[in-house]
């Protein structure tokens, strides 16, 4: 008899067919992120003139979405980890949808609030299918895999301006429907084409159920399950116990777990604060003329769409860039650049020409966009499997507060200014926050550990020094193709 781990079975069946077929499904969740949490720079500067809102209701629009993220990623997340992955993913897409849909029917002010902030609930789940995504991976397609799912949420910021020009003079109603399709399709990928994650299957003790997964897998994958997984492979019991959000404070996780939530804070702040800021430099002026004579703001569309479409860019580079630079300095240079590019675009906003206002909103978003990519990643990749959608979500909770607060940061009763000062001190400390987590580069996932460190007496040194534990040796025991495992 021979017993192998999940790692080695995923890597076993490499990459192919299967793992797109889930990479389509959770890509599109990606999509609806961007698609519902984009939607509000248009929607709310669009009520505001249409319904007489005051700039303060204005950011309570904004703020209650991110509010219900932040219920969303403390119930969902949780749940991951304890009923599984497939039904949370499957609950947050029917949250969305749903009420994404609802929205286009909301009489008034306060309806339209409930209903945005249980969309806002349902996107505190998607943390979930990333992770999903991330178990079904091979060690050696991880990084790059797991930075092409951000084409997506890229994907769901161009959409939205290009929905909203098409239907924002027509109706506001439509533009939201519009928003809630990525979702609608995400679910119905998620029932037909993704099964549980064998990783958290194992960590409960349903061994066969996993094997069953992997084989179909490999199956799918072109690899023949009877030879790799033939009658005498089982999988290596790794049934944990069930772990909650008091473990993440344990000795064993409390300095990953703090860094961890100051780097999303910051990365919340920095990317929404950014997207923000950009939709107010270009609409200002628009916006005001609206208010007086009750019509839609006329946005200009081509600068916001420049600007998100430097997201392409600044994913592209990083893709190439990860897996050499590694995962923390790649997160520390990003920061610090995005800083660095929204700081001069607050302080020339109002004296500088147009198109040089463009391309600092367009290298702003192209480092906003590489730091926060790496950051789901490094997340993911640092936290094992009986932790890591709690963990997850509980950072991406932390992340949800910064973005809670944000609107009322970047908010029109701010001088830009400021608005540009604030902001680059966030981005310096979310730097220095991913600057000492753990490098994750090249290691099977979720294989981190502070206790060696703590053993040698070395828990005050600089996080990026944290060792990484294993059963075994991952390069020895790593199969170099798909092949009978014997």
């Amino acid at each position: 008899e021979t017993v192998i781990n999940v790692d080695e079975a995923i890597e076993s069946i490499g990459f192919g067919k299967f793992q797109r077929r889930v990479l389509w499904a959770a890509g599109l969740c990606f999509t609806a992120d961007a698609t519902e949490v984009m939607l509000l720079s248009f929607l709310s500067l669009t009520l505001q003139s249409e319904w007489g809102l005051t700039a303060r209701q204005t950011a309570n629009m904004t703020a209650c979405v991110f509010a219900g993220s932040l219920a969303g990623t403390l119930i969902l997340g949780y749940l991951g980890d304890h009923l599984g992955r497939r039904p949370v993913f499957l609950l947050s897409s029917a949250i969305i949808s749903l009420f994404g849909v609802f929205t286009a029917f909301a009489t008034g002010y306060a309806s339209l609030l409930s209903i945005r902030f249980m969309v806002g609930f349902g996107v505190g789940g998607l943390t979930v299918p990333f992770d999903i995504f991330a178990e079904f991976l091979p060690t050696s397609h991880r990084g790059k895999h797991l930075l092409v799912i951000e084409y997506f949420w890229t994907a769901g910021s161009l959409m939205t301006p290009l929905f909203a020009y098409l239907a924002l003079d027509t109706s506001w109603r439509i533009f939201v429907i519009l928003c809630a399709m990525p979702c609608i399709l995400s679910g119905f990928l998620g029932v037909c084409l993704v099964p549980e994650s064998p990783r958290w299957l194992i960590s409960v003790g349903q061994d066969d159920q996993a094997m069953a997964v992997i084989r179909n897998a490999a199956r799918v994958n072109g690899v023949d399950p009877d030879v790799v997984f033939h009658s005498d492979v089982k999988l290596k019991d790794e049934h944990v116990e069930e772990s909650g959000f008091c473990d993440l404070l344990s000795r064993k996780w409390r300095k990953i777990t703090i860094l961890l939530w100051f780097t999303w804070v910051g990365y919340a702040i920095g990317y929404y604060g950014t997207i923000l800021t950009v939709t107010r430099v270009f609409d200002a002026d628009d916006v005001e003329g609206a208010e007086t004579q009750g019509g839609t703001p006329d946005f200009d569309y081509q600068a916001i769409f420049i600007s998100a479409s430097a997201e392409i860019l600044g994913l592209f580079v990083v893709i190439q860039t990860v897996d050499s630079f590694g995962r923390i300095p790649t997160q520390a240079m990003s920061y610090v650049g995005g800083g660095i590019f929204l700081f001069s675009l607050s302080m020339f906003a109002e004296t500088a020409d147009r198109h040089v206002l463009t391309g600092l909103a367009f290298c702003a978003r192209a480092f906003e966009m590489a730091g926060s990519c790496v950051t789901w990643v490094s997340t993911a990749e640092i936290l094992t499997t009986e932790i890591r959608t709690t963990g997850h979500s509980a950072a991406n909770a932390m992340g949800r507060t910064g973005a809670f607060m944000t609107p009322y940061l970047v908010g029109t009763n701010n001088p830009i200014k400021f608005v540009g000062c604030v902001m680059l001190a966030i981005h310096l400390i979310t730097a220095v926050s991913a600057y000492h987590l753990p490098e994750s580069k090249g290691r099977d996932l979720g294989h981190t550990s502070l206790e060696d460190n703590e053993a040698n007496g070395e828990e005050g040194k600089d996080g990026s020094e944290m060792t990484f534990r294993y059963d075994n040796d991952a390069e020895a025991r790593r199969p170099a193709s798909p092949g009978p495992i014997v």
